[in-house]
């Protein structure tokens, strides 16, 4: 199985333990170093950079309770990360959870090298992906849940979703051993956490006045923010999943670069086409849509195919806000599903596509073709969406026999901020 991840470009596997124990006693001082820089990037992406995108587009009297729950299930995520998460996604185990041989990171040296980083780098690198794919998922529910629901939730999905997903796909689990490619978290991040937000949008229900009043982003300018940080943060996640500052991580961040700024023109122009005016939102959204849709692409294709991943994820985020999302009924504020569970299948599927070395990719296993490979990857697709769909519905059901999930209509009418928090965000 080795030979066939070293055939594809996974530098995933060289995280497991067993060939952590045969990693040099000294690790390489630029990958340290190139490490540190992208789990530092991949952190900026969450606070402020989610907080401030999602804070802008939801009204004012609720941008409070967005920021608060984007800092505190950082938080939440980064503690239990440390207690028994990194253990069950990354220690040895079985196809889908890892053991607890890590658990409080008992066990793991200081001097412990993965690859050619500390370990404990790769520790808080993870912790980073995890931190922001729970970040993701408050979007599609806010401005209507209930805090403590919140936090119930992100306990359960965290351990029973993401960990074995992480698991199945990076550390030589199931999906690994199927030979899906999921470079930077297509899957375990974006369709992952997308699939969450819809059932919760569905469970906690519309906002009060949803279809009868007009719900526009209070704060475009805030949103732009976020979106400047969230784009440059992204380079952290992408390159950095290289593992190493080497000839992969390169191809990842020029990837990155250009399949972005095709996906914000393609959504540019779609939206001027079909609206008649181009917007800032629509554009800072092009972004969003084209870095999803390249995440796990990005080190397995070439300049061109990510280009092409890039102008189609931008047409596919505009239906998926626009077309989709009608005929869904969905009340997602943050256009969760969307942007970043459309864009996130898209890209996991042509990502079987371009990583063909006859299209300027990598190439596949020996013996693969594009079809089987192609297969491959949808079946990774669907695994994810039914395997977070049923623990999402788990988790936000428990949450609402203890607690309940939503508040009651005389404080969402009134603002979370000021219900929930105590606070305003503004003057009045």
């Amino acid at each position: 199985m080795n030979k066939v991840f070293a055939k594809l470009g996974l530098t995933s596997l060289a995280l497991l333990p067993s060939l952590a124990m045969a990693a040099p006693a000294v690790a390489d001082k630029a990958d340290n170093a190139f490490m540190m820089i992208c789990t530092a990037l991949v952190l900026f992406m969450s606070i402020p950079g989610i907080a401030l995108f999602y804070g802008g587009l939801i009204r004012g009297k609720n941008v409070l309770s967005m920021l608060t729950q984007v800092a505190v299930t950082f938080s939440l995520v980064c503690v239990l990360w440390m207690v028994y998460g990194y253990s069950l996604a990354f220690s040895e185990g079985n196809a889908f959870f890892g053991g607890f041989g890590w658990a409080m990171l008992k066990n793991i040296q200081l001097t412990a090298v993965m690859g050619s980083f500390y370990q404990y780098i790769h520790v808080a690198f993870q912790a980073s992906f995890a931190c922001i794919t729970v970040g993701l998922i408050v979007g599609a529910i806010a401005e209507r849940i209930r805090f403590s629901a919140v936090l119930i939730f992100v306990g359960v999905w965290l351990t029973l979703a993401y960990l074995p997903i992480a698991h199945m796909v990076w550390a030589g689990g199931f999906l690994a051993q199927d030979g899906a490619l999921d470079f930077a978290g297509g899957t375990v991040v974006h369709i992952n956490a997308a699939v969450a937000g819809l059932v919760g949008a569905y469970l906690v229900g519309k906002r009060a006045g949803f279809g009868k009043e007009a719900f526009k982003p209070h704060n475009l300018p805030m949103v732009f923010t976020g979106t400047a940080i969230l784009y440059v943060g992204w380079f952290g996640f992408n390159a950095g999943s290289a593992s190493a500052a080497n000839e992969i991580a390169a191809l990842a961040f020029l990837n990155t670069v250009v399949a972005t700024a095709g996906a914000v023109l393609s959504w540019t122009f779609g939206e001027w086409a079909v609206r008649g005016k181009p917007s800032l939102l629509g554009a800072c959204s092009g972004f969003i849509a084209g870095l999803v849709a390249i995440t796990p692409a990005c080190g397995y294709v070439g300049v061109g195919g990510a280009l092409i991943i890039g102008l189609v994820g931008g047409l596919a985020g505009l239906w998926g806000v626009t077309t989709l999302k009608k005929w869904l009924r969905v009340d997602d504020p943050c256009d969760v599903f969307g942007v970043h569970g459309v864009c996130g299948i898209v890209g996991c599927i042509l990502t079987g596509v371009f990583a063909s070395s006859s299209l300027g990719g990598v190439g596949y296993a020996e013996g693969v073709t594009m079809g089987h490979q192609v297969w491959v990857q949808l079946f990774s697709v669907g695994l994810t969406i039914v395997w977070s769909g049923v623990v999402a519905f788990i988790g936000f059901k428990l949450a609402d026999m203890i607690v309940g999930l939503r508040v009651p209509e005389e404080h969402e009418r009134e603002g979370l901020d000021v219900n929930s928090h105590g606070e305003n965000a503004y003057n009045q």
